[in-house]
């Protein structure tokens, strides 16, 4: 296995081709194209790409919400290609997104999680996120939902 040249930048329009292409190997129902170019269009500065010599190998989309009491982050996507995973890449990516939500004022983040991928949220687990409350019925095959938090501590 090569050493990594990892580099992650905000994605650009152009990257969705190669997005879609992980997106597609990464879940049993993924986003599709339009989507995933929506959610560039809406939130380009939490939306990033890890590039390994010059090979997209993985992606977050995240969004920042505001309450009107708390403003926090959402993972909402997260995906690394087959090849390229268990080799720190997804972490580096949530690592990147974490700290832009720091810098845009937000006090933490949440995501949600499968009920079902325990290695998922084993992985959460490891950056500090921990379980919150379930959503019943949440993806389209009506599986339940893990919501799963952190919270920065400045």
């Amino acid at each position: 296995m090569m050493p990594l040249q990892l580099t992650i930048r905000r994605a650009q329009p152009a990257d969705i081709p190669q997005i879609v292409a992980i997106e597609r190997t990464a879940f049993a129902d993924p986003w599709d194209e339009k989507t995933l170019q929506e959610s560039l269009a809406y939130y380009p500065e939490t939306f990033f790409v890890a590039k390994n010599n010059g090979d997209l190998t993985g992606f977050v989309a995240g969004g920042l919400e505001d309450t009107g009491e708390e403003v926090y982050g959402h993972i909402m996507n997260l995906a690394v290609a087959p090849g390229c995973r268990r080799r720190g890449i997804g972490q580096r990516l949530v690592r990147r997104l974490e700290r832009e939500y720091a810098v845009l004022g937000a006090s933490g983040v949440q995501l949600e999680v499968r009920i079902t991928n325990a290695g998922a949220q084993e992985f959460y687990r490891r950056l500090g996120y921990r379980e919150v409350f379930q959503i019943a019925n949440y993806y389209a095959n009506e599986e339940d939902a893990l919501v799963m938090m952190k919270w920065f501590r400045f």
